[in-house]
């Protein structure tokens, strides 16, 4: 997903996006959906949220 259709998402759940980098405006989100806000930063083998709007996006991280 693209940084401006994550702003929408983030604008849609009342977060204002301001200059966060795509990263943290993703763990934003994740907080207030209540799940961990491990995008990026969790090892993606070992992540068991398959349902996650952002797994996609998160396995192609480089780590």
């Amino acid at each position: 997903m693209k940084l401006e259709e994550v702003k929408i998402v983030a604008k849609e759940m009342g977060i204002n996006p301001g200059w966060m980098r795509k990263s943290e405006l993703i763990r934003a989100i994740q907080r207030l959906e209540g799940n961990d806000a491990c995008f990026g930063i969790a090892d993606p083998r070992a992540c068991g949220q398959s349902s996650c709007l952002w797994r996609e996006d998160c396995l192609k991280k480089p780590r």
